[in-house]
C-alpha cells in the first residue's frame, strides 16, 4: 500500500517544476509586454516634433578629434602583462604600468568612467601594440566633437566642426558636415578599455558596464583649429555652438602659461558670439583641479547650457562648493539625489548677473545609466523639452547596443516604479507609467522632465554615449 505514495513524491515534484517554468515564462512575457509599452510610448513621444526640412538646424561644434581604438579592458591588460592591483589609486595622469594598473583597479569596480593622458611613450605604444594583437579589436571615429557632430548630422542638422583630422578621419564623417582645420597626417588615438557588467580581473568584478580610456595627444591639449573655427563661424550662421573635448587638456604638460592662453583665446570666441545663438558645454572627466578652476572662469559662464553625467554632476558640485573635486560618485543614483544636485548646481550657476559676453545658465541635461534628466529655464530658448527627453533616452540604447532599432529582449529598466523628485521630506513622489515614461512638472522658474532608459544588455560600445546622447538631446530643442 506503500507504493502509491512512493510514486506521488515524483508526481509533485515534476508538477512544481511546471508550474515554475508556467510562471517564469509568463512572468517572462508580462515584462517583454511591458518594455514594449515603454519603447512604443517614448518613440510617440520623441516623434512629436520634427524637423524643419526647408531649414534644418545648424549647429558648429567645436573641438578636436581622434582614432578610437576599442578592445575589451581586461584582454588589453592581460595581452600587455600588467597584473591586476590591489592598491586601488587616483592618479592625475599614468607614467608607469604600476600606476596604470592601480588606476584601473580604482575605477573598474564600481563601473566609473575614467580618461586618463600617458605621459610615457613607451607605454602608450606598448598598449596600442598589444591592443592590435586582441583579435576583436576595432576602430572607429573618437573625441567628443566628431562624434557629437555625426550624430548632429544623422539627425539632419546642418554642422560646422572645429578639428584638425586625417584622411582616415574625414573619411567616415557625414557629408552634411564641414571641417573647419587645416588636415594631419597622423591622428590622435585614444585607447578604449570597455568592459561589460560583472567583468572580473583578478579578483575585482565591475558594477557596471563602462570604459576607462588612455592617450597620449599631441593635437587636441591645444585645440589648434580654434582660429580656423572662428573665422567660419559667422559665414556659417549657426543657431548653436556646442564645446566639448576639453578634457584633452587635462594633466597635459603645457609650457608656463600656454593653457591659459588658449583658454583665454576661446573665452574671447564665445563672449563675441550673438546672444540669440544658443552655446552648450559638454563636460566630460576631469581630474585636474587647475582646470576645472580655469572652465569656471573662461568657458562655463559664457555656456547657457551644460551636459553631463552622474560622475561629472557632482564633480563640478563640489568644485564649486568646496574648492574641490570628487573623482568617485555612486554609479546608480537615485533620481532624487541626481534632481536635488542639479537644483543646487542651477541656482549656484545663476547666482551673479552675467557680464561681458557671459550668459545665465537657461539649461542643464544630465544622462546616467537608468534615466535622462533636462532642466530648462521657462520661456528661455530651449523647446519641446519632453520630447527631446525621450529621444534622449532611446539614443542611449541605440548607441550602445549599436543599432538604430531597438529591441526589448535585449534592454531592461533599472529605474523604481517611482521616485521622489527631492530627498526632502515629505516631497512629492512620481509613479512610474508604462504608456507615459516621460514625467514633466514645473519648479519655480523651470521644467523638469525625466524619461527612463531602456538599459541594453547586450552592449556593443559605452565610449561615445554621452556624446551621442546629448547631441541627440540637443537637436529637437533649437
Amino acid at each position: 500500500m506503500a507504493a502509491p505514495k512512493l510514486l506521488c513524491v515524483p508526481l509533485l515534484s515534476l508538477l512544481a517544476l511546471l508550474l515554475a517554468y508556467w510562471f517564469r515564462h509568463v512572468e517572462r512575457d508580462v515584462l517583454h509586454d511591458r518594455l514594449d509599452t515603454v519603447l512604443t510610448s517614448l518613440l510617440r513621444a520623441e516623434q512629436k516634433v520634427g524637423l524643419d526640412v526647408k531649414r534644418p538646424p545648424r549647429i558648429a561644434i567645436g573641438f578636436g578629434g581622434c582614432l578610437d581604438i576599442i578592445v575589451d579592458g581586461v584582454a588589453l591588460m592581460q595581452e600587455a602583462s600588467i597584473e591586476p592591483s590591489y592598491n586601488p589609486v587616483h592618479h592625475n595622469f599614468i607614467e608607469t604600468e604600476t600606476q596604470l594598473a592601480e588606476s584601473f583597479a580604482y575605477f573598474f569596480p564600481p563601473g566609473a568612467a575614467s580618461e586618463r593622458y600617458v605621459s610615457n611613450d613607451t607605454l602608450f605604444v606598448k598598449l596600442v601594440d598589444a591592443s592590435k594583437k586582441l583579435s576583436e579589436m576595432r576602430s572607429a571615429l573618437g573625441g567628443n566633437a566628431p562624434v557629437m557632430a555625426n550624430r548632429l548630422a544623422a539627425e539632419g542638422c546642418d554642422v560646422l566642426l572645429g578639428g584638425r583630422m586625417s584622411t582616415e578621419e574625414m573619411s567616415v564623417l557625414s557629408e552634411r558636415i564641414t571641417i573647419a582645420g587645416e588636415p594631419i597626417t597622423d591622428a590622435d588615438i585614444h585607447l578604449i578599455m570597455e568592459y561589460p557588467t560583472g567583468a572580473k580581473w583578478g579578483n575585482h568584478v565591475s558594477r557596471r558596464a563602462n570604459r576607462y580610456i588612455v592617450h597620449s595627444d599631441s593635437h587636441n591639449p591645444m585645440i589648434d583649429s580654434l582660429e580656423d573655427f572662428k573665422s567660419q563661424l559667422e559665414g556659417f550662421e549657426p543657431d548653436l555652438v556646442v564645446i566639448g573635448g576639453l578634457q584633452m587638456m587635462d594633466s597635459f604638460p603645457f609650457k608656463s602659461g600656454q593653457r591659459e592662453d588658449r583658454l583665454q583665446a576661446l573665452q574671447e570666441m564665445l563672449s563675441s558670439l550673438d546672444q540669440n545663438i544658443g552655446c552648450h558645454f559638454e563636460m566630460a572627466s576631469f581630474v585636474e583641479q587647475d582646470l576645472m578652476k580655469d572652465l569656471l572662469q573662461y568657458v562655463i559662464p559664457y555656456s547657457d547650457s551644460l551636459g553631463m553625467n552622474e560622475q561629472e554632476l557632482p564633480n563640478l558640485l563640489s568644485l564649486i562648493k568646496g574648492g574641490n573635486i570628487t573623482v568617485l560618485s555612486d554609479p546608480y543614483p537615485r533620481v532624487a539625489s541626481i534632481l536635488d544636485q542639479m537644483r543646487e548646481l542651477y541656482e549656484l550657476l545663476r547666482s551673479k548677473e552675467p557680464q561681458g559676453g557671459q550668459r545665465q545658465l537657461t539649461r542643464l541635461h544630465v544622462h546616467t545609466l537608468a534615466f535622462q534628466a533636462m532642466m530648462v529655464t521657462k520661456g528661455s530658448m530651449w523647446k519641446n523639452t519632453m520630447s527631446a527627453t525621450a529621444k534622449a533616452s532611446l539614443t542611449a540604447n541605440r548607441h550602445v547596443c549599436g543599432s538604430a532599432r531597438i529591441d526589448t529582449r535585449k534592454a531592461k529598466l533599472i529605474m523604481d516604479d517611482s521616485f521622489s523628485i527631492s530627498r526632502e521630506v515629505g516631497s512629492q513622489r512620481i509613479p512610474f507609467k508604462e504608456s507615459r515614461p516621460v514625467s514633466c512638472w514645473e519648479e519655480e522658474t523651470y521644467e523638469i522632465c525625466l524619461a527612463p532608459v531602456l538599459v541594453c544588455t547586450e552592449v556593443f560600445q559605452t565610449a561615445g554615449g554621452g556624446d551621442n546622447i546629448s547631441a541627440a538631446g540637443l537637436v529637437l530643442q533649437i
